[in-house]
């Protein structure tokens, strides 16, 4: 039993935060514009440079550095690592599907089972998907193990405890923001130390 990943959504549909813990196929940076600064280190372009005029994004260094030859025959060729890494979804790609589905099944119990009813989360073969969503409207979504009982608890201890002390009580952090994600070290830590600390975390 593991956890594999950490998503927070605000009221706009931005990801604001994502962090991951055993996550087994990285997933593509994501493109520039597709996401908030500051979500997370490992989804982010890199290569920036702080400028007085903003962020410059430098060349990638696993971009090949000679143009590719068109393909001639119509046969299928063989898949290398390199393509099959390029077949990948970027970040604000899957950032997205992620928020779509929470989206469709939450809108789903609801028209099927009335108000009083609130979607908590779903499995599938590979993972399970929990869901809390703050009466604020941000909304945490974790990924596990599908084996892993209910983290919705966990969830709303990580958003009354380092959410709220660490982003919601800082002056600093901008909770409105459409330009800027959270970035907040200590919250990162935070979160990290409360889901290391779990029995279910491996």
């Amino acid at each position: 039993m593991t956890i594999f990943s950490l998503y927070i959504y605000d009221r706009h549909c931005n990801c604001v935060y994502y962090q991951d813990w055993h996550r087994t196929k990285r997933p593509r940076i994501a493109v520039e514009g597709g996401l908030l600064p500051a979500v997370s280190a490992a989804v982010t372009p890199r290569n920036t440079l702080s400028s007085a005029s903003g962020v410059l994004i430098a060349v990638n260094d696993d971009a090949p550095r000679t143009p590719l030859p068109p393909a001639r025959s119509q046969s299928p060729t063989p898949q290398h690592p390199q393509q099959l890494a390029s077949a990948a979804l970027t970040f604000d790609e899957e950032a997205k599907l992620v928020y779509g589905v929470v989206l469709s099944l939450r809108n789903l119990v609801k028209k099927l089972s009335g108000r009083d009813e609130q979607f908590v989360n779903y499995k599938t073969s590979t993972y399970k998907l929990h869901f809390y969503e703050t009466p604020s409207g941000y909304k945490f979504v974790m990924l596990s193990d599908p084996s892993v009982d209910s983290l919705r608890f966990v969830l709303r201890q990580i958003y009354s405890g380092p959410f709220v002390e660490y982003v919601v009580r800082n002056p600093l952090a901008q909770m409105d923001s459409r330009e800027r994600g959270i970035d907040n070290e200590y919250f990162r830590t935070s979160t990290d130390r409360m889901v290391r600390g779990l029995t279910v975390f491996e």
